[in-house]
């Protein structure tokens, strides 16, 4: 499953300030059970806009995680929260449907 967020950088910020806090506290958060992994994307003409996605066995593994209080990760994530603004796109099943193209025909 995929949690997606849109995250935007504040004027007189970069992203690169808060890709530093979001890299340390998901390289805490990804030590938790069932978690795969973070993604941060710049937005193509728009480097001040961020989607973010983080990768989970489950919603059950991720509530787990969020059940479980991590002073290090919240002081992380409330030291990035003045210079940006995160909305929470939503929470998305693993596909249903993928279409991959076929390699052996290239």
């Amino acid at each position: 499953m995929k949690y997606i967020f849109e995250v935007r950088i504040k004027e007189g910020h970069t992203a690169e300030e808060y890709a530093d806090a979001w890299v340390r506290a998901s390289e805490l958060i990804q030590q938790a059970p069932g978690a795969r992994g973070t993604e941060l994307h710049r937005m193509i003409g728009d480097p001040m806009r961020l989607i973010a996605i983080a990768q989970w066995d489950s919603k059950a593994s991720r509530d787990a995680m969020e059940g479980e209080p991590n002073d290090e990760i919240r002081a992380i994530i409330r030291s990035a929260a003045p210079f940006v603004e995160i909305r929470r796109i939503g929470e998305f099943e693993d596909p249903e449907w993928v279409v991959m193209p076929d390699k052996s025909k290239n």
